[in-house]
């Protein structure tokens, strides 16, 4: 029979590091959640400034204390901003193109996607890296050509213009997204589903769109709110005769707070502004389990 012998240092130096680890680990965790806090009050601070100003007068916002209540909680400035500040027309309108150059750049992006991901094919690195390479050319960069290319092909000032643009600047990124997710997606049920005679468009429309659900619902989140956030390339593209009836949000709420000057009705242009953001957080407090499945299932294999 072996006898085992232990060092009586070795135990003794086993139970000392267990509470220093315990200690240290509790000591980073308070650290973190203390920078959480801290990073949660800088992001919603603001936030919470312009709900408050939506609801007050220039008077108060200007002399009074910036986080004190309003006088009166009065849904007077959203009506005037959605009426007379026209935000409801520029609503609309951001809404209309933001749905269909997200509709467009969803269903290109995931074939494009599927089609690198899934098929072995001459230039099939070449073709994914030059959609790629889209993500480190910078807008502003472009602004001049694609001025000049839409007006010579009469689609300056028009939506359909505006809606190209955005696909177009919005597809490296989607590729890129949805070409990992769909690598991670096993072969057995494609594989599957080719040996039952499923042709190539069967077999993406009604088994790796399903399957690849979280990441599609993920990459469309983050499209809504590049595209509703977007200011530089509605500013060039939608110009010229009748552009006043077609601007969007941004351009809305930009040309309210320049063209008041020192005359402006500030309640009435912070409320424009809760109008804006507001959507966006309501999408993503609605589709965030969705948001956070995508990223992770995207990410491991």
């Amino acid at each position: 029979m072996t006898t085992i012998t232990k060092t009586p240092g070795t135990t003794a130096r086993s139970a000392g590091r267990a509470p220093d680890e315990k200690r240290d680990l509790k000591i980073a965790t308070g650290l973190s959640h203390v920078a959480l806090v801290a990073w949660a009050l800088i992001t919603a601070g603001p936030l919470l400034w312009v709900l408050l100003a939506s609801f007050k007068s220039n008077t108060e916002i200007f002399l009074g204390k910036p986080f004190a209540l309003p006088n009166s909680f009065s849904f007077e400035t959203y009506a005037n901003a959605w009426s007379d500040a026209h935000i409801g027309r520029y609503f609309i309108n951001s809404v209309f193109v933001v749905v269909i150059s997200t509709a467009g750049t969803m269903l290109f992006g995931a074939m494009a996607a599927y089609v690198l991901a899934r098929y072995k094919f001459p230039g099939n690195r070449a073709i994914y890296y030059l959609f790629v390479s889209g993500l480190a050319f910078p807008t502003f960069m472009a602004l001049a050509p694609l001025f000049y290319i839409l007006k010579s092909m009469g689609l300056l000032g028009s939506y359909t213009g505006l809606i190209l643009v955005y696909i177009a600047y919005s597809l490296p990124f989607t590729i890129f997204f949805l070409a990992a997710f769909f690598k991670s997606l096993p072969y057995e049920i494609e594989e599957a589903a080719t040996v039952d005679g499923a042709s190539h468009v069967r077999k993406f429309f009604q088994i790796m769109m399903p399957m690849a659900r979280s990441g599609l619902v993920s990459i469309t989140i983050f499209n809504i709110v590049g595209q509703w956030n977007q200011y530089l390339l509605p500013v060039v593209i939608m110009s010229g005769p009748g552009a006043d009836q077609k601007l969007l949000l941004t351009q809305g709420i930009a040309q309210i707070s320049v063209s008041a000057g020192y005359q402006a009705e500030w309640s009435t242009l912070f409320a424009a502004l809760v109008l804006t953001i507001l959507p966006m957080i309501v999408v993503y407090a609605i589709f965030q389990r969705q948001i956070q499945a995508g990223l992770t299932a995207g990410a491991v294999k």
